[in-house]
């Protein structure tokens, strides 16, 4: 008798509050189109995770999924890390801070594949007990412009990112040295416990962090769902969260 094909794995996705354009506009929970393609072209079926979900609703929907991943948007509320700065945090969604810092905490818990872009990846580190910069350009010494979301294409290239040799970001992107676009103000100071450091920007600023002790967790300061198009190297990033999440796929 034949066996069915294995199933693919199920890739939670935080949707986020928006305003239609429409008068007068309407509210939505909605996603740039760019992730939900990634992980379609990498093997997996994304899944919307909504905001107002209380952390009960939160973990039964955990307990369904192979993975997760952690979109970009707006700033971090910076009561999550003690800012200095608050005067520099805009952008707030103080419900998607819940939701998205309660998804961390369960991820590496429970060693679920979890892959964090922009501002995913500054979530991984506050929620784990890290800081961060309320804006690099003012506040990191010698900081380069971070912050051309405005300025250009969002697959535009910025900058040159250093890769730590033998890390799983370098394996995955067969390279050492990538340009990456740029689009944020922010950016990890001190890094929360139980991470690595896996790649800098010229100026210092962390791009990239692995989960110490996990299948896959991997945080990006970088957007790669707007690159690999461009840059199929870029789809290995969606490849290895999806690959993982195979492992654990519920039959």
């Amino acid at each position: 008798m034949e066996t069915s094909a294995m199933p693919r794995p199920l890739i939670g996705l935080t949707a986020y509050r928006k305003a239609s354009a429409q008068t007068p506009p309407a509210p939505l929970m909605a996603l740039p189109v760019s992730y939900i393609e990634a992980v379609i072209e990498a093997g997996g079926i994304p899944l919307l995770i909504p905001m107002g979900l209380d952390e009960a609703a939160l973990a039964e929907v955990v307990a369904r999924l192979d993975g997760v991943l952690l979109p970009g948007g707006g700033d971090i509320a910076g009561d999550y890390y003690g800012s200095e700065h608050p005067e520099l945090i805009f952008d707030v969604d103080a419900d998607r801070d819940r939701v998205e810092s309660f998804l961390v905490r369960e991820a590496v818990a429970r060693r679920l594949p979890l892959l964090a872009i922009c501002r995913g990846h500054q979530m991984l580190n506050v929620a784990l007990g890290g800081t961060l910069h309320e804006d690099v350009l003012t506040l990191l010494p010698g900081a380069i412009k971070h912050d051309f979301f405005t300025l250009f294409p969002r697959n535009h290239l910025s900058h040159a990112v250093t890769i730590e040799p033998g890390s799983r970001l370098a394996a995955a992107l067969g390279r050492e040295v990538v340009s990456v676009n740029s689009l944020h103000h922010q950016g990890i100071r001190d890094l929360a416990p139980g991470l690595s450091v896996v790649a800098h920007a010229p100026d210092g600023l962390i791009e990239a962090v692995e989960v110490d002790d996990h299948p896959f967790g991997l945080g990006v300061q970088w957007h790669p769902e707007n690159l690999y198009v461009d840059n199929p190297d870029m789809l290995a990033l969606f490849h290895g969260l999806v690959e993982a999440a195979r492992a654990v796929v519920r039959v």
